[in-house]
């Protein structure tokens, strides 16, 4: 399809703009690795959480949630709202812990944290396995959900796709290695408004067509179990039924979504008690109190506010393209897009995507080359070197990882079982990330067992006994814990040296008597139920904003009113409760 000069305008100006807002940071990022990696340790909260949110929000995304609705309607989206309980957790017990441990990485924790030769192999064994490997494959998955989107919309051939995708990823790499983190979370900032706004006009235009004829129309076209914001629970041994009105979950799936997977799955981006690019924008932020906001607003705005116009396009692609196939149902958004926007607007859109697209990849990039540079480079390979080395080695590092995640995004489909595998083996490394901030015996085999033992286990379950989920994940939780809670015990605990730097700079809560006593000073006291009762209110004020969105969006006033007092509630034991926990 042929775009318009008008909409060829309207990318251009987008990508200078990007261009020049990101190279302006140039000077800034360079001063040293603090500046490049963490943009200096200074940006307000509505930066660094905005930037959370347009990491997240990639090429795949709405293609992805438009597949979920296409199978189960709306309820479908639980499949990740369950999400949301986790992520409250590392809004209000990690967010602090993370600013205060001043560390350029998460990785970097392994060794405040640690003792040993153990916690040396974990942090090199990280550095690489999530700086290269895994960092790779995740921005060749963006990169496919791209090429999907300009296969459907330009009509261009499969394997010319890959040049277009380096070009994309020349830009972002320009500016991501020459502006750091500073330049990577503002021009987020820009292209999560602009995709965000190009997402809302397609809704706009989409529902508001001929074919469907408003939200009215669209409910008069489709069963009202599609609408449903709740799955059935159903109490058989068959986990998941995908149809096209209602999510239906058994009751043992229930209890692992409500109950387990939130803290025990480990997958980058969404670790227990933070980690990846999302703990970066913490440390990245002025303070204690802005990482905690930072990270609350990342989880309402991700969870509650960006989902809602790709429903809605997910809505109106059941009615629109009903002879799609199961496996081409994501392409429906697409086909909403090329169908429905007229001159200008096309261009918006694609500039929306590309938006989208380029704020991962940015982010991807400089936290990878974070690890390879902070955690490898400068930690095993030249640890006497200057800031101005470590500036370049980052800018270098930064070239090398897009041209090995291109070489990647050309294998990729015979990577995605492998990729697959080891997402699905992440089960049981939860509780060892959470509880390391809060309990002093927790070492290094911990986390390492922790790491191995789910591998073992899971395939065992799935390739032997041909376990399901959701009892795959129960045998491998439950497996996985004892494991790391033998190696614990059976271990040397982490040198008490190393205990008291990590305790006095991070003062966490929980089980650390025998550090405090050392130390020689008095325990203070608990601030955990106010954190729990934090967690839960957020957890309420989360899905009270989706739901409440929903209602209004649906026009069922009544329940928009609920909503809206639950909103009102839990906000304000939030800012009442908050203030005292200002000491951890």
């Amino acid at each position: 399809m042929a775009l318009h000069i008008i909409d060829w305008l309207i990318i251009i100006l987008f990508l200078v703009i990007i261009l020049g807002v990101g190279l302006s940071f140039t000077t800034q990022a360079g001063k040293n690795v603090e500046s490049f990696f963490l943009g200096g340790r200074n940006l307000p909260w509505w930066i660094a959480g905005t930037s959370m949110v347009a990491t997240t929000f990639a090429a795949d995304t709405p293609l992805l949630i438009t597949e979920l609705v296409a199978q189960s309607g709306v309820s479908g989206n639980w499949l990740w709202w369950n999400g949301l309980i986790g992520g409250m957790l590392a809004t209000f017990f990690f967010a602090k812990l993370w600013r205060k441990a001043n560390i350029i990485t998460d990785v970097e924790l392994t060794e405040l944290r640690y003792s040993g030769k153990a916690a040396t192999f974990l942090r090199g064994f990280k550095a690489v396995y999530l700086g290269i490997f895994m960092n790779a494959v995740i921005i060749a998955w963006v990169n496919v959900a791209l090429g999907a989107l300009l296969h459907v919309f330009f009509d261009i051939p499969q394997n010319q796709l890959i040049f277009y995708l380096a070009g994309a990823m020349f830009v972002v790499m320009i500016y991501s290695s020459l502006s750091g983190l500073l330049g990577v979370a503002i021009t987020d900032f820009i292209q999560f408004i602009v995709a965000m706004t190009g997402c809302i006009v397609l809704a706009i235009v989409v529902v508001n067509s001929e074919q469907i004829g408003g939200i009215a129309g669209l409910q008069e076209k489709l069963p009202a179990t599609t609408f449903n914001f709740f799955p059935t629970i159903e109490f058989s041994t068959q986990s998941l039924v995908e149809t096209t009105q209602v999510l239906s979950i058994s009751f043992a799936t229930f209890l692992a979504f409500i109950g387990v997977q939130w803290w025990a799955s480990w997958y980058p981006g969404a670790e227990p008690g933070g980690g990846g690019y999302v703990a970066q924008r913490m440390m990245s932020a002025k303070n204690e109190n802005h990482a905690v906001k930072a990270t609350l607003f990342f989880q309402i705005a991700h969870y509650a506010l960006r989902p809602w116009p790709w429903i809605l396009v997910g809505l109106c692609a059941i009615v629109l393209y009903p002879e799609l196939s199961a496996a081409d149902k994501k392409l429906g958004y697409a086909l909403a897009m090329k169908e429905f926007l007229p001159t200008g607007l096309k261009g918006l859109l694609l500039v929306a995507f590309l938006a989208a697209y380029m704020s991962t990849i940015s982010t991807q990039l400089n936290w990878g080359t974070s690890y390879i540079v902070n955690d490898l480079y400068n930690r095993f390979i030249r640890p006497n070197a200057t800031q101005k080395q470590l500036i370049r080695a980052s800018r270098f590092n930064t070239f090398l990882l897009m041209l090995v995640a291109l070489i990647v995004t050309s294998q990729i489909q015979t990577l995605e079982s492998a990729f697959k595998f080891m997402i699905e083996c992440g089960a049981g490394l939860g509780a060892v990330l959470i509880l390391r901030w809060y309990w002093w015996r927790i070492n290094a085999w911990s986390e390492i067992v922790a790491t191995i033992a789910p591998f073992i286990i899971f395939t065992i379950t799935k390739f032997y006994f041909e376990l399901a989920f959701p009892y795959s994940l129960f045998v491998t939780v439950g497996f996985t814990t004892m494991a790391w809670l033998i190696a614990t015990f059976i271990t040397q605990p982490t040198d008490l040296s190393v205990l008291k730097t990590f305790y006095s700079r991070t003062e966490p809560d929980g089980f650390w008597q025998p550090v405090i006593k050392d130390l020689g000073c008095n325990p203070k006291k608990s601030q955990l139920p106010q954190l729990f009762a934090c967690w839960l209110l957020g957890i309420g004020l989360g899905y009270a904003c989706l739901f409440g969105l929903g209602e209004l969006i649906f026009a069922n006033w009544q329940g928009a009113m609920i909503y809206g007092v639950i909103i009102i509630l839990c906000a304000y034991g939030i800012n009442r409760l908050l203030p005292h926990t200002e000491n951890l």
